[in-house]
């Protein structure tokens, strides 16, 4: 498995992972029918745009089994020159397990590093036990920041973390 930055051409695989990713992980978390009506192609030119702004890494064996996106933070009370931000990591979840998820969050810190960040945050839903083990077994720690927000017209906290780089 082969950790790089993402190329336009990576768009199609990296919604499949997006979609398929939340399929799963976020099942019993979200409303069903929302994961159910979740569909790749709609996101690729969206993704295309985020993976030409820079900060997309792959895992790649052949196709794209995950990918993760980091940027200066988006919060407010957050220094964006300092602060960098996780914005989202997901792995296949045939690919679960692997380490993919491991690599590409430390190669998605290692940018952040290289532009001067000297702190990381993320935000994951309070509900999502598996992401926030990840998460604890990789330095992350719950700076006591939170949001309420509706997704799918259910009501979610989310909760945000923070570790030094």
């Amino acid at each position: 498995m082969l950790i790089r930055p993402a190329a336009d051409g990576d768009a199609p695989g990296i919604a499949e992972v997006h979609v398929r990713s939340w399929q799963a992980c976020y099942r019993g978390l979200l409303p069903q029918a929302l994961l159910d009506g979740l569909d790749p192609a709609p996101r690729v030119p969206r993704w295309r745009e985020i993976v030409g702004a820079g900060g997309v890494h792959v895992a790649d064996d052949g196709g794209v089994l995950g990918f993760a996106h980091a940027g200066p933070t988006r919060d407010p009370d957050g220094d964006p020159a300092a602060v960098g931000e996780l914005t989202s990591v997901y792995v296949h979840p045939d690919r679960w397990g692997l380490g993919a998820g491991r690599r590409l969050v430390d190669a998605a810190l290692d940018g952040l590093r290289a532009a001067g960040r000297s702190e990381a945050t993320l935000w994951v839903l309070d509900t999502n036990a598996r992401a926030t083990a990840f998460y604890a077994r990789t330095g992350w720690r719950p700076d006591g920041a939170a949001k309420d927000d509706v997704i799918g017209g259910q009501a979610v906290r989310e909760l945000r973390y923070r570790r030094a780089l």
